[in-house]
């Protein structure tokens, strides 16, 4: 079934572009049916795949799902490239030591995994974790892995073809060496008058450049006095510090000397243990799998980066045509600090599912463009993100959300495929951390609470609140500090008490009359911000002024230290909610 694409967005847009582009290419190829469009991202497994990463897949994904959804034919390849070598050993990451450092060089499909995991090596590591975020975060893709591509031979042809034509890849080559010099020299120059990066964009660009593939840049030049396209792996250590020292056109017979002391002659028609340099490889894959589609971030859209040159070698070498690809920007983490499951802190998309809905994250890439940039929460603000998330769905229930607003929300609620799970009633995010905070996750408790929340339609069960319930304690648990937990006293403090004047002792007697009367979140709500309007001799629906601020300031920072003991907490509404009202009574002195 055809879904109706959303009105004109960013999304929408790139997708015109690229079936327009893919009718182009398909110009001339009479009798061969309609082709499937190929949108393409590309991530490497030498670490944590972190949320600067996923933007390689969200964009294309965004797109080929909007593809899907006008009926045409479109396929989303995700190129794992765990036949890079392993270059360094990745800080912060659990059970990885300074011995891993006498893999640095080997394909990685042959490292170890971290101890104590289940996989095979250090590719399948991370990049199970990374296929099942996106399982639940609706992405559907062909996986393709580069170690079985090259050890099978699938690209047999396209390497001795490479290899064939060595000089006059070289010589595109040669033209970008070129203006990597001079830009270097010229960047020397005007490095005092830079602007210098913030710490965030910083952090994420050293990130950014580490998951990715490309990030070597590596073109094959400076192992020997002639150049090849092609990096052989050691038989006998595995590793690519090899020189090639010789090779036959005609034979395809290859010899090369490994660092390692061992030498070598194999026929390269036959050989299985080696691959294309960075700068080559990714053009060949554009034209061996007919790539439409394919973004880059900022450090491969550089004078002389692989895309850039990859463009030039994709046409005059390969005889096909670089895909279409938009620049995307910088992912920044606030919070980040705290994180501690990848490298440099920097979190992953399971790190943040497990605080966010699916639907949420996938609404964070989906609303701005690729090319700007933009913070995922991990601090509180993770609320205010929940907050405008449902102030969304709000304005598209009652008809007022705007375009591309009701676009962003389509994209990331349902893919072509249907809707994603949601939770049946999301109740606001930060009352159920409050909650959590109060109850440390004690079911009964916590569903006494929530019922109480609306009496005319009271929670019956936490089923209603799941999964959101879920990441609100998983959120409170890992991401807030334990000093900023939420204690409840056990017994009232009676000094304070004692020392109450006239005014608050008669504020307090307001609220403690009014509890059972507004015994509910909207009632409370009411209750609070009242009592200091009646002492202030303020109308119920007086707009606040700020003499009454102040009012109101100073008898809510009573009630926080008499409940929890110092001057702020969760929202008052709330927090009375879950205390009880036996329990307040006795903690307010009544």
């Amino acid at each position: 079934m055809v879904q109706t694409a959303p009105e004109a967005d960013w999304v929408s847009r790139i997708a015109d572009e690229v079936i327009a582009e893919a009718e182009r290419r398909a110009e001339g190829k009479a009798g061969e049916g309609k082709a499937t469009v190929v949108c393409a991202s590309g991530l490497s497994p030498s670490g944590p795949v972190h949320l600067g990463n996923l933007r390689e897949v969200m964009v294309p994904h965004l797109v080929a799902d909007e593809i899907k959804r006008r009926g045409v034919p479109c396929e989303h390849l995700i190129s794992w490239d765990d036949y890079d070598r392993f270059r360094k050993v990745p800080d912060a990451v659990e059970g990885v030591d300074a011995s891993w450092s006498e893999h640095i060089g080997k394909p990685l499909t042959s490292v170890p995994a971290p101890h104590g995991s289940p996989y095979g090596s250090w590719s399948e590591h991370f990049r199970v974790a990374t296929e099942k975020a996106l399982e639940e975060l609706g992405v559907a893709y062909r996986g393709i892995s580069q170690t079985e591509m090259y050890t099978s031979g699938a690209y047999r042809d396209q390497i001795l073809f490479a290899m064939r034509e060595r000089a006059r890849v070289d010589a595109v080559l040669e033209r970008y060496r070129t203006l990597d010099k001079s830009a270097g020299q010229k960047g020397k120059q005007n490095k005092q008058q830079q602007k210098p990066k913030d710490a965030v964009e910083a952090e994420a660009e050293v990130a950014a450049a580490e998951g990715s593939g490309a990030a070597a840049e590596d073109d094959g030049s400076g192992a020997g006095s002639a150049y090849y396209p092609y990096k052989p792996y050691c038989s006998v250590c595995e590793k690519d510090l090899t020189t090639i020292t010789g090779y036959d056109d005609e034979s395809t017979e290859l010899s090369y000397v490994c660092e390692c002391g061992h030498r070598e002659t194999v026929l390269l028609s036959e050989h299985r243990q080696g691959k294309l340099v960075w700068k080559v490889d990714w053009p060949m894959r554009w034209a061996y799998e007919g790539v439409t589609f394919e973004p880059s971030g900022v450090d491969h859209q550089s004078p002389g980066s692989s895309f850039v040159v990859g463009g030039q070698l994709v046409r005059e070498i390969f005889g096909g045509k670089q895909p279409i690809g938009p620049m995307y920007a910088f992912v920044g983490i606030s919070g980040m600090a705290k994180m501690s499951s990848s490298k440099g802190g920097v979190p992953t998309p399971a790190d943040a599912l497990e605080i966010m809905e699916a639907p949420l994250l996938r609404w964070l890439y989906a609303r701005r463009k690729p090319n700007q940039s933009f913070k995922i929460a991990f601090d509180q603000e993770i609320q205010r993100t929940y907050d405008e998330w449902d102030a969304l769905v709000r304005k598209i229930t009652e008809g007022a959300a705007q375009p591309a607003d009701l676009a962003a929300h389509q994209r990331a609620s349902s893919t072509a495929a249907g809707p994603l799970p949601s939770t049946p009633r999301p109740l606001p995010f930060r009352t159920l951390a409050s909650v959590a905070d109060i109850t440390a996750g004690a079911e009964e408790q916590t569903l006494r609470i929530l019922s109480e929340l609306d009496p005319s339609a009271p929670v019956r069960s936490l089923d209603e609140t799941r999964p959101r319930l879920d990441r609100a304690e998983r959120w409170i648990s890992t991401q807030v500090p334990e000093d900023q937990r939420t204690r409840v006293r056990e017994t009232p403090d009676t000094e304070l008490l004692a020392g109450l004047d006239d005014e608050q002792r008669e504020s307090l007697r307001l609220l403690l009359d009014g509890l059972d009367e507004h015994w509910s979140l909207e009632g409370l709500t009411t209750l609070v911000y009242g009592v200091p309007k009646a002492r202030s001799g303020f109308a119920p629906d007086a707009k606040p002024t700020p003499e009454l601020k102040a009012a109101q300031r100073s008898f809510f920072a009573l009630l926080y230290r008499l409940l929890v003991g110092r001057d702020t907490g969760p929202r008052l509404p709330t927090l009375l909610l879950a205390v009880g009202s036996d329990r307040v009574r006795k903690l307010l002195g009544a």
